[in-house]
């Protein structure tokens, strides 16, 4: 049986715990916020973009120009999957379960020559330590996500998929529903998938669609990297709150159970001692 002062170790060891936690929670609490803002506020622009680029599809299809670098379809030999985890822990399943879908997507392509374009610390460790080719790695910005950068991103992609280096890029990430629920969501981004438009709407464009066309596809593939990464974060912070706020009430009730027994051990010496007093007088006797 652990002794009085173990036990009161314990249960400081357990509050100190409990503190931590509950300043990560509230941290990521304010994070959220932010990060929740401004994914609300890029779907939008993103939503009209895809309605853009259908429009200027639709209008394009009679136009030669229509035949953009980025639209190639090719077989689908060389692949690049940029993966968004996190750079750091403490947020349940959110990384355990984008490299279990990041093995799974691996293990399906088998036959083909992966790469993965690591965005995050979490992702870019486990799959170095395994061997897997890795073409890129984007640390220390998934919290602070900005358009520049995911341009960058994109740009690279871009230029690889332009010069037939790969075939086809995907994104792995997960999608922000709520402060509970969280996505897994794999698409492809190249060559880039136009959006089904109206077909009864007829626009008239002051410059010819193909040309409009080959100007908003680029943006369009930065747009989708940077919407991502901006769902990756709001949903990180949201996974990190959520189990913060677990831990936070379990150490509570470690706290109380340790506690109870703390009270039922030194019950149990005040009863000893008790019986060894009252022996002894009746010995004396």
């Amino acid at each position: 049986m652990p002794s009085l002062i173990d036990i009161r170790r314990r249960i400081r060891s357990v509050k100190s715990t409990q503190q931590i936690t509950r300043a990560m929670k509230l941290v990521s609490a304010a994070k959220l916020r932010r990060a929740q803002d401004r994914v609300l506020g890029a779907r939008p622009y993103s939503q009209a973009l895809e309605r853009l680029l259908a429009d200027v599809a639709q209008a394009a299809q009679a136009d030669e120009r229509l035949a953009h670098p980025l639209l190639a379809q090719r077989p689908e030999q060389r692949i690049h999957l940029l993966l968004v985890t996190a750079d750091r822990g403490l947020a349940g399943a959110f990384n355990s379960n984008l490299i279990k879908a990041a093995q799974g997507f691996l293990s399906e392509h088998k036959a083909q020559e992966v790469a993965v374009e690591a965005v995050g610390r979490k992702g870019r460790d486990f799959f170095r330590k395994r061997g897997v080719r890795l073409s890129g790695e984007h640390i220390g910005m998934t919290e602070k996500v900005t358009y520049d950068y995911a341009s960058q991103i994109a740009g690279r992609l871009m230029e690889r998929f332009a010069a037939a280096e790969i075939d086809a890029v995907y994104v792995l990430y997960n999608e922000f529903k709520s402060v509970m629920t969280q996505r897994l969501v794999a698409r492809r981004i190249l060559p880039a998938e136009l959006p089904a438009g109206e077909k009864h709407l007829e626009f008239s464009f002051e410059q010819p669609p193909g040309e409009l066309l080959g100007r908003l596809l680029p943006r369009y593939v930065e747009v989708s990297v940077y919407h991502a990464l901006l769902e990756s974060a709001a949903a990180q912070q949201a996974a990190r709150m959520t189990a913060m706020d677990a831990a936070t009430t379990n150490a509570e009730e470690m706290i109380e159970n340790l506690t109870l027994y703390m009270n039922r051990v030194r019950q149990a010496s005040i009863t000893r001692e008790i019986i060894e007093v009252v022996s002894g007088a009746a010995a004396v006797e």
